[in-house]
């Protein structure tokens, strides 16, 4: 039998070659399509040339690093909420009246405070990064057995050692979910920022594709993207299964 992991790039390859014989057929060069084939070898030049690899740098230094400020700051607000009822319902409405703001709303904002670069960059991201882990977090944290916190009272502990030995090891399951959830929406608003505005990495290499009028090799950063992105799911899908085990898959099911 066929294992399974290979059935899974059946449809993906015959989509491609369905999409080949369509582009093959349909003539003329066109401004905004390429075969696979075109894509393939644009992808390979730009390797050769190191503008792809260049360009991937960016956009990762700017997508993990605003993972790991908005991802830090969400979940010490989220352990704080969690644990914290008056701050929880303090905090409720100004949570719910910033979150539902888009994070590329905030592009003027912060371009007129700094500028094009890596900073503006890893600031849109951490903003986006912040609102998943916080609200996964105070939901893992709120979700704790409510006896684990009886016996770190009866054992004295203080606050930070309640939080460290009891809290976090308890719900680590739910907020490793939410780092990974957060990690894709990083790499997403990372290139739209790029697409947008920011003058560097994937997005600004896509949009350098498409004025020079190479379909080619737009199609071919668009596909390096996606192959980013599903990489960097597997990686830590392997990682969450390994370190958590069956506890992973409940976390994912609640």
């Amino acid at each position: 039998m066929m294992p399974e992991r290979l059935k899974a790039f059946m449809l993906p390859v015959a989509v491609l070659v369905a999409f080949e014989i369509w582009v093959r057929a349909a003539g003329p060069h066109s401004d905004s399509l390429a075969p696979p084939s075109a894509i393939a070898v644009a992808l390979v030049e730009a390797f050769r040339d190191g503008s792809i690899l260049i360009a991937t740098r960016d956009t990762l230094i700017s997508a993990f690093a605003g993972l790991l400020l908005g991802g830090s700051l969400g979940l010490l607000l989220g352990i704080a909420l969690g644990l914290i009822r008056a701050f929880d319902r303090l905090m409720e409405v100004t949570i719910e009246a910033i979150r539902p703001i888009p994070s590329v709303a905030l592009l003027p904002i912060a371009l007129i405070a700094l500028g094009f670069g890596y900073r503006m960059e890893i600031v849109i991201v951490a903003f986006a990064c912040l609102w998943p882990v916080l609200i996964l977090s105070r939901a893992a944290i709120g979700g704790i057995e409510p006896r684990l916190i009886e016996v770190s009272r009866a054992l004295r502990l203080s606050p930070v050692d309640r939080v460290r030995k009891i809290v976090i090891p308890a719900a680590l399951p739910r907020i490793f979910l939410a780092f990974r959830l957060a990690a894709g929406i990083a790499l997403i608003v990372a290139v739209t920022v790029e697409i947008a505005i920011n003058p560097i990495g994937l997005g600004a290499g896509i949009m350098t594709a498409q004025q020079a009028l190479r379909p080619d090799l737009m199609l071919g950063y668009l596909v390096w993207i996606g192959l980013i992105g599903y990489t960097l799911n597997a990686g830590l899908v392997v990682a969450q299964q390994h370190l958590f085990g069956r506890a992973a898959l409940v976390a994912e099911a609640r």
